[in-house]
This record gives structure tokens, C-alpha cells and sequence, in this order.
């Protein structure tokens, strides 16, 4: 069968444009860590919450350097609105909404999620450098958005 020479050249382009793009997407998935939310992200931060409610939000210590904030996005605010950990500090953040879809984003970090009415979003910071980061819910959820607001405290030792 004759295949003309451009055409050639086009099928030869798209399959090098798949396979870069596949190598990125695999590269991105299990170098970076980069991944799609699961069925996993739909649980409460940990089974065993012990002493802490998980129907409101709080800040604990797991280990020396290592916090886990429950957050709960409502209209219109956070709670907790502020949360202090030590400078190095390792943060997971697990944040869930009642309501309607928000948004969390603390500025000068890598962290920005949706935050989904029943389910939960989750992300992990190191806050290598003390001082206050602002959060901001970043989707619009209302008339009273503009106060969704807290800080991460970040105290130098």
C-alpha cells in the first residue's frame, strides 16, 4: 500500500508527540508522585482520630516535625483558621466541605486543591522557612468568599 511522504511524516510526528507525552505522563506519576484523587481520598484523615472529632477542624502532633491539620471548609470560613507549627515542620492538610466546592490555597507553597462536598482533599508541605503563610479559599463559593481566609504560623524554633 503507498502512503504518501508527507502523510508519512505526519503519522510518524503524532506517534513521537504520543510517546513523549506518554513518557511525561509516566514520568510525572512515578517520579513526581503526581496522581489523580481515588476512592482513598474520600476517608477522614485517620481511622483512629482518638480524642479528636472528626466533624470539626483541629491541628495534632503525630511525631516530632510531623502535624496533620483536619480542616473544614463552610461557608464562609476555615476552622481552624489559624494553625502554628514548629519551622521543618512536615503538614499534611486533609480538608473537607459540607457545603459547597471550595478551594484552599496557602500562598508561597506548592499547595492548592478543590475541595469537594464530601470528599476529602489532602495534601503535604514542609514549611522550611518561618514566618505567616496566608491561605484563601480560591473558588468562588458565595457572597461572603472574599473573608475565607486563615494563616499557617510558622515559628521559628
Amino acid at each position: 500500500m503507498h502512503i504518501d511522504r508527507y502523510e508519512r511524516w505526519w503519522i510518524y510526528l503524532a506517534a513521537g508527540l504520543l510517546g513523549v507525552f506518554g513518557i511525561a505522563l509516566a514520568f510525572s506519576s512515578a517520579v513526581l508522585g503526581i496522581r489523580l484523587p481515588g476512592i482513598e481520598e474520600q476517608f477522614l484523615p485517620t481511622a483512629a482520630a482518638g480524642d479528636y472529632d472528626v466533624e470539626q477542624g483541629w491541628v495534632r502532633e503525630l511525631a516530632p516535625g510531623r502535624y496533620e491539620v483536619n480542616m473544614r471548609a463552610r461557608v464562609w470560613s476555615f476552622e481552624p483558621n489559624e494553625i502554628r507549627v514548629p519551622v521543618g515542620s512536615t503538614v499534611t492538610f486533609y480538608v473537607h466541605s459540607d457545603d459547597v466546592i471550595h478551594g484552599m490555597k496557602i500562598q508561597n507553597t506548592t499547595v492548592s486543591m478543590m475541595v469537594l462536598p464530601g470528599e476529602v482533599a489532602r495534601a503535604t508541605y514542609t514549611f522550611t522557612e518561618p514566618g505567616e503563610y496566608l491561605f484563601m479559599c480560591h473558588e468562588y463559593c458565595g457572597a461572603g468568599h472574599h473573608f475565607m481566609s486563615g494563616r499557617v504560623i510558622v515559628e521559628a524554633l
